[in-house]
């Protein structure tokens, strides 16, 4: 006896043009009975389609049509993909490259009909409207990282995007202080409002919202030790401590003395702007915090750290101001992260260790990344291993006398 199907359960058939078709029941809408169509040239590719739609339907997922366009599935893709799998930041830089260049350029194309021929107009055309090869590369990969998902959900059979080559972004040339900049930033920056943070950032490499989202609790001066735990973000319009990147971002990190100082002076500043806002102060436990001690936005910050590198050189011998010379370069804040780290190298210290302090989640990210100090440090090598070879090698070796005579 032949099994009654269920409800919503899907019917498989083929037609008089000998196409296998399917149709799926998705209940009802304002009275009317909702249903899907599928098709497709042998019974097990129907069966497949239906499985997918069965699925997404028991989920609460929209059913795809095997219409639905590129916009339709990349709108789905950010609601029920991207945005309960994502960090906030990530998503908003999601959101972004869909709603204002993805859907724009390709979002009236049929899923299941996007070729690689398409995909690679698109980039040619992000390219010749200006935009970096660098941001076309994440326009790309956000459009392979949708179709990932479609692959897998049986939508299309293929990924357009994962067939093209991204463009290669032009290698940057990485500003760092030398170690006379670095000492002459920390300089201009000692007795300032937040000279520890410009401190943390120069010595320990935080990045910028990790320096930012330090509380006190992380903090051990008797040990002289951070933890980074938190990094603020803002999320919806407020500012948030969100958890670390990676697994390998939640580090604790030793302070030089320099750092020490400057935190516990901060502590000492930061009492006084207490005890002066009375009640309108905020108790966030926050490291660096505004004058009523709510958490401290990225664009104040980096107010007072572009002024700082605005410093004028008074001993300038033009001292008309569009001609004025600064003391220090105009680098980002995060160039102080990448200053941080090639300190640490070309003073010697392992790279193995620079990763833990920078939170990388790999090693080789780090050697990427600082491939322009390894020239220095296999100099500096090849210069130990001269001096264990030199003249005054025999002197590392334990005295000896003459003819079998312990010296007296």
């Amino acid at each position: 006896m032949t099994r009654k199907r269920g409800n919503a359960e899907g019917s498989i058939y083929r037609d008089s043009d000998g196409r296998w078709r399917a149709a799926v029941n998705l209940g009802y809408r304002n009275g009317r009975r909702l249903r899907k169509k599928l098709s497709g040239r042998t019974r097990a590719e129907v069966a497949g389609k239906l499985a997918t739609a069965l699925r997404d339907h028991q989920l609460g997922l929209p059913v795809a049509s095997e219409r639905q366009t590129v916009g339709q599935y990349l709108e789905m893709w950010l609601e029920h993909v991207a945005k309960p799998n994502t960090r906030p930041k990530t998503y908003d830089a999601y959101e972004y490259m869909v709603r204002y260049r993805l859907k724009p350029a390709l979002g009236d194309k049929v899923l299941s009909k996007l070729t690689p021929s398409d995909v690679r107009a698109f980039m040619q055309a992000m390219t010749e409207a200006d935009l970096s090869a660098k941001t076309v590369k994440h326009l790309r990969d956000t459009l392979r990282c949708a179709l990932n998902v479609a692959v897998r959900d049986g939508l299309i059979v293929r990924n357009s995007a994962a067939l093209v080559k991204p463009p290669r972004p032009a290698p940057r040339e990485m500003l760092v202080f030398t170690p006379d900049q670095a000492r002459l930033f920390l300089d201009l920056a000692r007795g300032k409002r937040l000279e520890a943070l410009f401190t943390v950032a120069i010595c320990l490499g935080l990045r910028e919202a990790e320096a930012l989202g330090l509380r006190w609790a992380d903090i051990d001066l008797e040990r002289a030790a951070l933890t980074v735990r938190y990094q603020l973000q803002r999320v919806d319009s407020k500012l948030r401590l969100t958890e670390p990147k990676t697994e390998k971002s939640r580090r604790t990190i030793y302070m030089p003395n320099v750092t020490l100082s400057a935190l516990a002076a901060h502590k000492i500043r930061q009492d006084t702007e207490r005890q002066l806002a009375g009640s309108r102060w905020v108790e966030t436990g926050m490291v660096f915090t505004t004058r009523i001690g709510t958490m401290l936005d990225q664009r104040d910050m980096l107010r007072e750290f572009y002024r700082l590198l605005d410093t004028p050189d008074l001993r300038d011998p033009e001292p008309d101001a569009k001609k004025k010379r600064r003391l220090l370069p105009r680098l980002r804040f995060h160039d102080l992260r990448h200053s941080a780290a090639t300190l640490l190298l070309v003073q010697g210290v392992p790279m193995k260790t620079v990763q833990e302090i920078l939170g990388h989640s790999s090693f080789s990210t780090t050697a990427n990344v600082y491939s322009h100090v390894l020239p220095a440090m296999k100099q500096e090598a090849a210069a130990r291993m001269d001096a264990v070879f030199s003249p005054v090698a025999p002197n590392l070796a334990p005295e000896r006398s003459h003819a079998g005579v312990k010296p007296s």
